[in-house]
């Protein structure tokens, strides 16, 4: 990926705090909204997953035995084996991935409507 991709994708970053862990999400595109749609008729929860890209969970967080509290690197599939069982968390991410899509069309179509 080029450096210019990744700071295009960053700015569709945001932070989402949920039971105290805070969790990274990128906004979907126009494009990936469109796929999803196609796909399956609608946002899934593993469609969802894939856009969280980070987190500040620790071991012992991920009930790892013997896990300390030191901070773990994110790994997709790690957050995909984890959150899998997390039933809690899924309403609150799910919410936080949406609205940052509607937020940006209600943006777009402010921009249209002023244009």
């Amino acid at each position: 990926m080029s450096t210019l991709s990744d700071k295009l994708r960053k700015t569709r970053e945001s932070v989402v705090e949920i039971d105290g862990h805070k969790f990274t999400i990128r906004r979907p595109t126009q494009l990936e909204v469109i796929e999803i749609q196609s796909a399956d008729g609608g946002l899934s929860l593993r469609n969802a997953f894939r856009f969280v890209v980070d987190w500040d969970l620790s071991e012992i967080d991920l009930g790892l035995p013997g896990g300390t509290g030191a901070k773990v690197p994110y790994d997709s599939d790690a957050f995909v084996e984890w959150v899998s069982d997390q039933t809690e968390t899924w309403p609150a991410l799910m919410t936080a991935i949406t609205n940052s899509f509607k937020s940006h069309e209600k943006k777009l179509d402010g921009d249209s409507k002023n244009s």
